[in-house]
C-alpha cells in the first residue's frame, strides 16, 4: 500500500518516465464520457462507468489517471464540449486570438489546430490573422460552422495523425486537448513529425491547470476524459523534454487555464514560473484530505437544502456538472441542471439521468438555490437570472 492507504502505482509516468509516483485520488466508477448527449433518462443512467485512479509524479509534477482506457471513450460520438455560447468565454477566445495576432504574422500562412472541437477558435483566428487554417477533430460537425470549410479553413473529421497532414504548418494550436491524451510524450513526438525539422514554427497550447484543483480540492474538475493534468511547470517540462523552448507561459481565465507558447529549441533558459515542483509536491501530499473535506462540504450543502424543501439547481450541464453529481452520488437532491448551450438542452446527463433545462424554463419552476459550476460565470448568470425576475441563492463551487 502507498502512504495514502491506496494501492501503489504500477506504471511509469507518461510524461517523464519517472517512477516516484503516489496515488492521490480514487473513484470506483464514474461515467466514461461527460460531454456526451443522451436522448433518454434510461440510456443516461445506464451509461458505462469505469474507475479513475490519479497518480502524482514527484519527478516532474505530472498527474494522470493510470486506470484510463482510451478504448472506452468515443470522441467521434455526439459530444458537446463547446463553451462558445457564453459571452464571457467568447470574449476570452477573441482576446486570445488577438494575442496570437500580436505575436505572430500568420497572414497567408498555415495554422494547424489539433483538437479543434467545433472550430470556433480557428475561425476567429483566421478572421483576425488571415491564416489558412486546418482543424483536426473527430467530433467536428460541419453544419455547425457553415461557410468555413473550403475557404480560409478546412477540417479533417478524424483523430490527429501526422501521416494525414499534407502540408507542414507554420503555426500549431492545441486548446483543451492535451488533457485528453494519455500518452502525452507521444503527442510531442507526433508534433515534431508534422514539423519535419522546421525551426521557424510557433506553437500555442491551452490546458487546464491542476495546481488550482489540488489547492482547492476541486473534485468537479476531475473526470474520466481528463486523463492528464498539468501545472505550469510540468507543462513546460514536457515541452522542454521534447526539444522545445517555452517562450511565454501564464495562467488565464481566472487562473484556470495554462497558456503556453513554444518553438523548436534554440537553448532559451527556463522561465521563472516553471519552477513549481516543490510547491506542487506539497499540494499533492495534502490533496487526499483536502478533496475529502470539499466533497463532504458540497454533499452536506445540497442535501441540507433539499431536506429543507428547497429546489436546488446546478448551472452547467458539461463535465463539471456531471462530475459534481456523480462523484458524490447526488440524484433527486438536485432538481434541475441548467445550461445555455441549446445543443445540450433536452438531453440527459450520463450517470444520473438529469435532464438539461434551458434558462428560459426557469420562471415556471424557479429554483431556490443555484450552484454555478464555474465561478467566472457568476456575473453573467446573475445578470440573466435578474433579467428574468429571479433572485435565488447564488453560489459557485
Amino acid at each position: 500500500m502507498s502512504d495514502t492507504g491506496m494501492t501503489p502505482p504500477t506504471k511509469p509516468c507518461p510524461a517523464c518516465g519517472g517512477t516516484a509516483l503516489t496515488e492521490i485520488y480514487r473513484l470506483d466508477a464514474i461515467p466514461v464520457q461527460s460531454c456526451i448527449l443522451l436522448d433518454t433518462e434510461a440510456e443516461a443512467r445506464d451509461f458505462p462507468r469505469a474507475p479513475l485512479v490519479l497518480d502524482f509524479c514527484a519527478d516532474c509534477g505530472f498527474v494522470f489517471n493510470r486506470a484510463f482506457d482510451l478504448a472506452k471513450v468515443d470522441y467521434a460520438s455526439t459530444t458537446e464540449e463547446s463553451q462558445h455560447f457564453s459571452g464571457t468565454f467568447n470574449r476570452f477566445a477573441q482576446e486570445l486570438a488577438a494575442e496570437v495576432a500580436s505575436l505572430y504574422d500568420l497572414k497567408g500562412k498555415r495554422t494547424l489546430e489539433i483538437g479543434c472541437g467545433k472550430g470556433e477558435f480557428l475561425q476567429e483566428l483566421a478572421r483576425q490573422t488571415g491564416t489558412q487554417g486546418l482543424g483536426v477533430d473527430p467530433g467536428f460537425i460541419p453544419e455547425r460552422l457553415p461557410g468555413a470549410d473550403g475557404q480560409e479553413i478546412a477540417f479533417q473529421r478524424e483523430y490527429f495523425d501526422p501521416a494525414t497532414i499534407a502540408d507542414t504548418p507554420d503555426f500549431v494550436v492545441c486548446r483543451h486537448t492535451l488533457e485528453h491524451i494519455p500518452e502525452v510524450g507521444k503527442l510531442m513526438d507526433d508534433i515534431a513529425e508534422v514539423l519535419k525539422g522546421r525551426r521557424d514554427v510557433g506553437i500555442f497550447f491551452e490546458t487546464p491547470d491542476v495546481r488550482r484543483v489540488l489547492d482547492e480540492g476541486a473534485f468537479w474538475d476531475i473526470y474520466y476524459e481528463h486523463c492528464s493534468y498539468f501545472t505550469l511547470g510540468s507543462h513546460a517540462r514536457l515541452f522542454r523534454r521534447a526539444g522545445m523552448d517555452v517562450t511565454k507561459l501564464y495562467l488565464a481565465y481566472d487562473d484556470q487555464y495554462i497558456i503556453q507558447y513554444a518553438e523548436p529549441s534554440t537553448g532559451r533558459p527556463p522561465l521563472d514560473n516553471e519552477d513549481d515542483l516543490a510547491a506542487v509536491r506539497t499540494l499533492a501530499a495534502a490533496f487526499p484530505a483536502k478533496v475529502a473535506e470539499v466533497r463532504a462540504h458540497w454533499t452536506k450543502f445540497v442535501k441540507t437544502r433539499h431536506a429543507e424543501g428547497k429546489r436546488v439547481a446546478i448551472w452547467g450541464g458539461g463535465s463539471k456538472g456531471v462530475s459534481f453529481l456523480t462523484t458524490n452520488g447526488l440524484g433527486p437532491e438536485v432538481a434541475q441542471v441548467i445550461d445555455i448551450n441549446p445543443h445540450k438542452q433536452g438531453k440527459y446527463l450520463p450517470g444520473t439521468g438529469h435532464l438539461v433545462w434551458s434558462p428560459d424554463d426557469l420562471p415556471g419552476t424557479p429554483p431556490d438555490t443555484v450552484i454555478v459550476m464555474n465561478p467566472i460565470y457568476l456575473p453573467e448568470i446573475g445578470a440573466q437570472l435578474k433579467s428574468m425576475g429571479l433572485t435565488p441563492e447564488l453560489v459557485a463551487v
